[in-house]
């Protein structure tokens, strides 16, 4: 059996109001210290990471990407080593000497490949995952400087057709940003990428990706605005993709 922790939080915001598509088991929320976000992070994700080690078959549903340090600190804490599938409609894999917006939120790809420990990885005894053990998929919004990244590292950078066939192998962590939906499937994201896939196609990958027995983890950002209620149309293909999924 599945266990489905939802994180209530945009980054350090609470969002008690935030629709998911998925009802949980259990719920982590966390005090946060004053102090800068990263420390604020911190404490989150760390709870999200006791609440992970704990839990057998996690799915974890939460606002933002950020979410998925204190999951993979989680994931490894129980023991387990594992490698990256992505999807997104973004590349996440932003520095704080690249982004132009600030947004904390496109950096955790980066985080979780290695990129500045001090920021939240050490303090969750977060272990970097190698580049080469990491796929990228859609990721049709990016920025320059994560383009020119990913040019020369050695994630694998795949279309969401290829993703089944492209998976690394060993235990995966399983990240679907749901905002990789066509917006025009999917409104009131909070970053809407134009020209992205359907909803039909995005639960069919997640079900082959799932279908090869290696995800020990999921996670789920449900990137909207608490006020919209796209979730409304993604419980049935969530659920049904989901359904045979055991770990």
């Amino acid at each position: 059996m599945t266990t489905r922790i939802l994180v209530p939080y945009h980054l350090d915001e609470h969002l008690p109001t935030l629709d998911v598509p998925l009802h949980p088991d259990r719920t982590v929320t966390a005090p946060l210290p004053e102090g800068d976000a990263w420390s604020r992070l911190a404490a989150l994700q760390g709870a999200v990471a006791a609440a992970v080690r704990e839990s057998p078959h996690p799915v974890v549903i939460s606002g933002d990407c950020v979410t998925a340090l204190g999951t993979v600190a989680g994931l490894q804490r129980s023991g387990l080593d594992p490698a990256i599938v992505w999807l997104d409609a973004h590349g996440d894999v932003q520095t704080l000497e690249t982004t132009t917006s600030g947004y904390l939120g496109g950096l955790p790809l980066r985080i979780l490949a290695g990129y500045r420990p001090d920021l939240i990885a050490n303090a969750l005894g977060l272990r970097p995952v190698p580049e080469h053990r990491i796929v990228l998929v859609d990721a049709r919004d990016l920025d320059p400087p994560e383009a020119d990244y990913l040019g020369t590292s050695a994630i694998r950078h795949v279309p969401l057709a290829d993703a089944p066939r492209t998976l690394p192998p060993g235990p995966l962590y399983l990240h679907v940003d749901l905002d990789i939906v066509d917006p025009l499937e999917l409104p009131g994201l909070r970053y809407p990428a134009p020209a992205g896939p359907g909803i039909t196609e995005v639960t069919d990958t997640i079900r082959q990706i799932l279908a090869t027995a290696q995800v020990c983890g999921i996670g789920l950002a449900c990137t909207w605005h608490p006020t919209h209620t796209p979730a409304t149309r993604l419980r049935t293909p969530i659920a049904t993709a989901l359904t045979r999924w055991n770990g």
